[in-house]
């Protein structure tokens, strides 16, 4: 589609030959008010330049484009230019792009096929999958498909939590109050109770600590039976997370945790104490970066354990030298931007010129009405368990609505796993927002059902304009010939401008990191398709206005799905 922003651009530097043309373009300006035009043109820098009144500058320059065919009008307000798109081009050239684009529409091929890591999810094996960790795994799956869209490669890793001092604790608690039969019929909940019961214990008997550090550093030296039972609490963990992932449809290409570093942290160890960027401290080793203001990263313990920084190293290097990535994400919380911070001085003093391509993307946290979680105290809501509660709510109310609709279950999965989905990424990632199943459990406003029931009303629209039975049985080419005249309206053209912008907020999603753009987005662009259904009559007697209309209704169930899709929530076509 025309960039119709660099257009103007380049017909201002025809006739302005004083200014370099992409400076101009920068000038050009989207007024807030429409009122003032799509597009307005300050000319107080050109007075300067040209010696002249910014006002006659303006009635000049108006003159001059007032023959350029885009414009419906140009009209010069004191110093500015203001500038109105011709509305039936605008509404051609987008649904033109997006019959031509189908589902691509809002892809672009910015990355050129750069790998891009992003790493995101990662639970901790043997601790439940909890609300808490839904925040980077549907923030860390949006960024991996809008990063694909703009033309990256992505390589999506769920870096799990399994390996460190906890595993010590749950072997040793495994071992003096639990047994198999509990642990296979409901593996997380099983661990969790022994972990809790840990520090129960722990805190009338100390000792009980240091049985468990040293059960780690059997773990660590590949002792067989601490090996064994690690496999085993990994692998039953799995099992249940891979529910959560089906429900929300997310896979990984990777699931190489801190574990899969053990043998390789050697290496960066020597190369720290070589390149004296570590020293030692107390029988521990550090790195202290004191000097720029990030406090003393510890690097292994008195003990000779290693830490989440040594293993996130040798992470960052083995990533590097596998997959060369012109960027390695992490949607990790914002409590670790201490940590983040470090890493890339440790990594910059190491040599390692890449350092800076290491990207931290932080989010706020989720805590309960009743005060923060805590696995250890066992306060904690289960993932599955909200969603789950979440498809059941939204069974009741399909029902109520639609007692014999089709697809119920189906629709229900994919609205009430929506719902939840949308409302995390609903807001700016770096607030921290408070857990209530009132607020979670509630469709009304903007919320994900009413972008997916919007979705589902273009799609109603479209089988009933082509009297069709089904969806799929539209084929583009039913449209037609546009007459564009019926689409010049003030609520069609808001839509068809909300629609032709959605390529350049995907673009926005990924250079800011930050999935609510697209939320926003879309939820503009369903709100604008509902002031156009009630303000206008679609299917009409008037063949040529109906097919109008429904190229317009076509161009925004598209664009709804592909957003949807972008958040990783699925676009249901009846409910």
């Amino acid at each position: 589609m025309k960039d119709y922003k660099k257009y103007i651009g380049s017909i201002l530097g025809d006739i302005v030959s004083d200014m370099n043309v992409n400076e101009i373009t920068a000038m050009v300006e989207v007024p807030s008010d429409e009122k003032m035009g799509d597009f307005a043109f300050p000319c107080f820098k050109l007075a300067r330049v040209l010696r002249k009144a910014p006002n006659l500058i303006a009635s000049d320059i108006a003159e001059k484009l007032s023959n350029e065919g885009i414009f419906e009008k140009v009209e010069a307000v004191n110093a500015y230019v203001n500038m109105f798109i011709d509305r039936g081009q605008l509404a051609n050239e987008l649904i033109k792009e997006v019959r031509d684009t189908g589902s691509d529409f809002g892809n672009s091929d910015v990355g050129q096929h750069k790998p891009v890591i992003v790493e995101y999810s990662a639970p901790n094996i043997a601790k439940p999958f909890h609300i808490g960790h839904i925040r980077s795994t549907v923030i860390g799956n949006a960024l991996y498909k809008i990063m694909a869209a703009i033309g990256y490669d992505v390589i999506r890793i769920n870096h799990l939590g399994d390996y460190g001092t906890q595993f010590g604790k749950m072997i040793v608690a495994y071992r003096k109050w639990g047994n198999k039969e509990d642990v296979e019929r409901e593996p997380i909940k099983t661990l969790l109770s022994y972990y809790t019961r840990f520090h129960q214990e722990s805190e009338k008997d100390p000792s009980l600590e240091d049985e468990a550090r040293a059960t780690f550093t059997k773990l660590e030296h590949g002792e067989e039976d601490e090996t064994r039972l690690w496999q085993w609490f990994r692998d039953e963990s799995l099992k249940e997370f891979n529910r959560v992932y089906d429900m929300l449809g997310i896979t990984f290409d990777s699931y190489n945790g801190e574990s899969f570093y053990s043998d390789k942290m050697a290496r960066f160890i020597k190369e720290l104490e070589e390149k004296k960027v570590m020293e030692p401290s107390m029988g521990a080793n550090i790195v202290n970066m004191e000097d720029v203001g990030l406090g003393v990263a510890l690097i292994t313990k008195n003990d000779g354990s290693t830490l989440y920084i040594t293993r996130d190293i040798a992470a960052a290097v083995y990533r590097k030298e596998t997959y060369d990535f012109y960027k390695n994400i992490y949607v990790v919380a914002s409590q670790q931007n201490l940590h983040f911070a470090q890493l890339k001085e440790i990594l910059n003093r190491l040599g390692y010129e890449w350092y800076d391509d290491i990207v931290h993307v932080p989010f706020g946290l989720v805590s309960l009405e009743e005060g923060t979680m805590s696995t250890r105290e066992g306060r904690v809501v289960f993932l599955e368990d909200v969603l789950t509660k979440s498809v059941e709510k939204t069974k009741e109310i399909i029902k109520e609505k639609n007692p014999n609709g089709e697809n119920l279950d189906e629709i229900a999965a994919q609205v009430g796993i929506g719902a939840i989905v949308f409302q995390e990424l609903s807001n700016n990632r770096i607030k921290d927002y408070t857990f209530s199943w009132d607020k979670v459990l509630n469709f009304d406003g903007e919320t994900g059902p009413y972008v997916q029931y919007t979705h589902a009303r273009c799609a109603s629209l479209i089988r009933k304009g082509f009297n069709l039975e089904t969806i799929k049985d539209f084929d583009e080419s039913m449209l037609g010939e546009i007459s564009t005249e019926y689409l010049k309206s003030d609520s069609a053209y808001a839509l068809v401008k909300l629609l032709y912008n959605m390529p350049q907020v995907v673009l926005e999603a990924a250079g800011k990191y930050e999935p609510s753009v697209i939320t926003r987005h879309i939820i503009n662009i369903a709100q604008a398709f509902n002031r156009f259904y009630h303000e206008e009559k679609i299917i009409t007697e008037n063949e040529a206005e109906a097919r109008a209309k429904l190229a317009l209704a076509f161009a925004t169930e598209k664009v709804l799905s592909k957003g949807l899709d972008l958040l990783g929530i699925k676009a249901p076509e009846r409910m």
